[in-house]
């Protein structure tokens, strides 16, 4: 069914396309069309992805009862930066909107943590969405308050949230 396993070049492309489509999929109760457009106006090079996650430790979730382009299906990824002023902090962690509510979350961040305590982190700082602010608080992280990020314009509203792993 699911597996985790680390970032793949094969998977560029499709950790591209599920960004973007997690994106889009966010209820504009949540996020306004002029929010998600400028989030993410169209799914970016695979080779802007495969910089991005190889600078960083990075896994994904793949389905392993469904193949697109010859390799299982990518439902989800993480990452997490790893240089010394951004350590712990995690980049990036989205679902496709077909996985989403099946778990995958949780998977790729018990992925993430676990491999965060054996490297010796003392804490994990993410900015979250206001719509995966109760998942992080579920996973026992606080807010440290509200976070602003402008992107085309459009200004968009999270939470800077850590969690100590001591």
């Amino acid at each position: 069914m699911y597996s985790v396993i680390p970032y793949r070049a094969a998977y560029a492309q499709s950790v591209s396309q599920l960004f973007h489509d997690a994106i889009h999929a966010i209820d504009e109760a949540q996020y306004s069309l002029a929010d998600k457009s400028a989030w993410s106006a169209k799914p970016r090079s695979a080779y802007h992805w495969h910089r991005r996650m190889i600078r960083s430790k990075a896994w994904l979730v793949i389905d392993t009862r469904s193949m697109h382009d010859g390799l299982p299906v990518c439902s989800g990824f993480i990452n997490i930066e790893m240089g010394f002023h951004s350590r712990g902090y995690i980049d990036s962690l989205y679902v496709h909107p077909e996985y989403q509510g099946k778990g995958v979350a949780k998977i790729l961040y018990q992925a993430l943590e676990l491999w965060s305590r054996e490297q010796g982190y003392k804490e994990l700082s993410v900015d979250a969405s206001r719509l995966s602010k109760p998942l992080f608080l579920s996973y026992g992280f606080n807010v440290n308050h509200r976070s602003y990020q402008e992107k085309l314009g459009q200004v968009i509203m999270g939470y800077l949230m850590s969690k100590s792993l001591g």
